[in-house]
């Protein structure tokens, strides 16, 4: 059987200039919908951009808007030089454009919006960054202390608002803006001078990689624990994951059994022999996370409880990774008769 319940049209409702080179989407989302789009601060969308040349290609944007503030669904995208989808949404979309989108996904997601926390952001790196200090300002108890690093002035996403949180939030809020035109790019020492007194905090960090590479090694100067410092790396996706998904019909192939638990439930399902797990779970409208449906991203990694798979294509997990019994579910196959899967999100 052939099904692509998983994909959804949702439609532009605003389009907010930030600056020069970045702009805000603005989706409603129909009452029909409201379930299959709830969504954590830090998760992303992925978007279907159309292409001349290939049809279509998808990209994962970050929402800035907050679930503890915002009724509808807000990506902010910035221009990348070069970067054919990242235009064509600056160049094209206008109130009434509707696109092709999957349910919101991603991992970079704080555990308690109660815990105090550091926020490391670039350029468009503070899209999710956005997402989650908003989130743990309206909905959680702690402090939130940001850095947020740009070329200059003109380039700072989101500045008025984030001036705003500041007057609102005086106590809990604090931001630190690094201009380059002002003092350079971010270094290890300049860094660690600023994060001294914050070693403890949980850390979010998003942006370049460059800027990520140095923020990682200037959290190591001072201590902070590798297990407090989330990263967000954005995806630039090859494959479809829009595509149709196929899934045999049962009696059709020979199948492996699985207990699979997610968002707190669990629930047994015939897994064919050649169909990765992440195709079986989206065919009967199991809401489980991902993003590329290609072994590019983490965003569909769970953990083999019991029994074994192998994974067709595998570009992210590491040997530790492995080791810890985590596989992507869009790419597992089961090599067990019976196995127990969980997905921890």
């Amino acid at each position: 059987m052939s099904r692509n319940a998983h994909v959804h049209t949702l439609e532009v409702v605003e389009v907010i200039k930030e600056t020069d080179e970045a702009a805000s989407l603005v989706f409603t989302v129909p009452d029909r919908l409201v379930d299959d789009f709830r969504y954590h601060p830090g998760q992303f969308l992925t978007l279907e951009i159309p292409s001349k040349r290939t049809g279509s290609v998808a990209r994962c944007y970050s929402l800035s808007s907050s679930p503890h503030l915002d009724d509808e669904l807000i990506v902010t995208v910035k221009r990348t030089a070069g970067g054919y989808a990242s235009n064509w949404l600056c160049d094209n979309v206008a109130v009434g454009t509707a696109l092709r989108v999957l349910r919101p996904s991603g991992v970079f997601v704080p555990k308690s919006l109660d815990a105090d926390l550091l926020l490391l952001a670039a350029g468009s790196g503070i899209t999710p960054i956005m997402s989650i200090a908003k989130s743990a300002l309206l909905g959680g108890t702690g402090t939130v202390y940001l850095i947020y690093a740009n070329a200059e002035a003109g380039a700072v996403i989101f500045g008025a608002e984030l001036a705003e949180m500041i007057v609102e939030f005086p106590d809990r809020f604090q931001v630190v803006h690094w201009l380059a035109s002002e003092r350079g790019l971010p270094t290890v020492d300049g860094l660690s001078e600023l994060l001294l007194t914050y070693e403890h905090y949980d850390t979010f960090v998003c942006g370049p990689a460059p800027f990520m590479a140095v923020c990682r090694a200037a959290l190591r100067e001072i201590g902070t624990p590798d297990k407090h410092v989330h990263v967000e790396k954005f995806q630039s996706l090859t494959g479809d994951p829009f595509a149709d998904i196929s899934v045999p019909n049962a009696g059709d192939a020979e199948s492996a059994t699985a207990t699979v638990a997610i968002d707190g439930r669990s629930m047994e399902v015939d897994w064919p022999r050649e169909t990765p797990l992440l195709d079986v779970l989206l065919a009967r409208g199991i809401d489980a996370p991902y993003s590329c449906r290609a072994g590019e991203c983490s965003a569909c990694a769970c953990t083999v409880r019991s029994g074994e798979v192998r994974m067709l294509k595998n570009d992210t997990l590491v040997d530790a990774d492995l080791a810890l019994g985590l596989t992507l579910a869009c790419q597992a196959v089961p090599v067990s008769d019976r196995l127990d899967i969980a997905f921890d999100q």
